[in-house]
């Protein structure tokens, strides 16, 4: 076992899986904090990395293309403070970061585990429920409805039209952008048949972020949706005839009950983690 213990967080490693847990210090990230530890099997890992500097060097991980729906979610626009997949290393630790790293490459080439995309998330997203408050908004998901509740900051035109209910079934995309320079972020949903190419801040299925403190959480959000939507590399399925589209649903939902399966079995849910997703995916069949 490889490990790593820094007040930035602890990286160990057992051979099958990486567990990434974010430390306590003032200087550790809102974001990373609210995260939480990590768990990454081996599988979903294509790479890491170790930078020395002068006064701390830095530990970086690389995922496999599509194993994480928080990188996709946010489509790598996490800046460095609340990356969960960087570590910062005091100088008198160098020696242990190189031995860590060491360790998790040959794991790698003694699993041949490959570098190449893959057509399912490895990582679970978040937990729900979850509730953000940030921009003109506060979003909360339950892992089958988003719901927007408008603020005192929020365009009247968009506040008029009240809370925003979406279901995840009507959900065909997520996407969080943070706020740079001049320019606004924002956490919006787009929404099967009723597309909108309004700015966020007239959007009723956008959230309008600022580049407040509390803005990356919405990414948190964004991953959690994006987690429980259909993977974008995913096989396309058999059509099922038009005549019969409860048959569809259900394919789904038992595809989505293996895939909690194998990611409770190889240890990326917990038995908590595993029988809330479970209980969920039931309610909906």
């Amino acid at each position: 076992m490889a490990e790593i213990i820094q007040k930035d967080g602890t990286w160990v490693f057992d051979g099958d899986a990486l567990r990434l847990t974010p430390g306590r210090d003032k200087n550790v990230s809102l974001f990373r904090k609210t995260l939480g530890e990590l768990v990454l099997p081996l599988g979903a890992l294509a790479g890491v990395s170790f930078e020395q500097g002068k006064k701390a060097g830095r530990l970086r991980l690389r995922l496999r293309d599509g194993a994480d729906p928080l990188l996709h979610a946010t489509g790598g626009r996490l800046t460095e403070p609340h990356d969960p997949y960087q570590l910062i290393v005091e100088s008198d630790r160098y020696g242990v970061a190189e031995y860590f790293v060491d360790e998790v490459r040959n794991a790698l080439l003694l699993d041949e585990v490959p570098a190449d995309p893959v057509d399912a998330y490895l990582v679970p997203g978040p937990s729900v429920p979850l509730s953000v408050a940030a921009g003109d908004a506060t979003a909360s998901f339950d892992g089958e409805r988003v719901r927007l509740e408008w603020n005192w900051k929020t365009e009247d035109a968009k506040a008029a039209a009240g809370a925003r209910s979406l279901a995840l079934t009507d959900i065909a995309a997520v996407e969080w952008h943070p706020a740079a320079g001049l320019e606004n972020g924002h956490l919006r949903f787009t929404v099967r048949n009723s597309p909108t190419k309004a700015p966020p801040k007239y959007d009723p299925n956008a959230v309008e972020l600022w580049g407040f403190k509390k803005d990356p959480l919405m990414a948190l959000i964004a991953a959690a949706v994006q987690a429980r939507l259909p993977h974008p590399a995913a096989p396309v399925a058999a059509a099922v005839p038009q005549e019969d589209p409860v048959a569809q649903d259900h394919d789904a939902l038992l595809r989505r009950l293996r895939e909690l399966g194998e990611l409770h079995r190889t240890g990326v849910l917990t038995d908590e983690e595993f029988t809330m997703a479970k209980q969920a995916v039931l309610k909906r069949m």
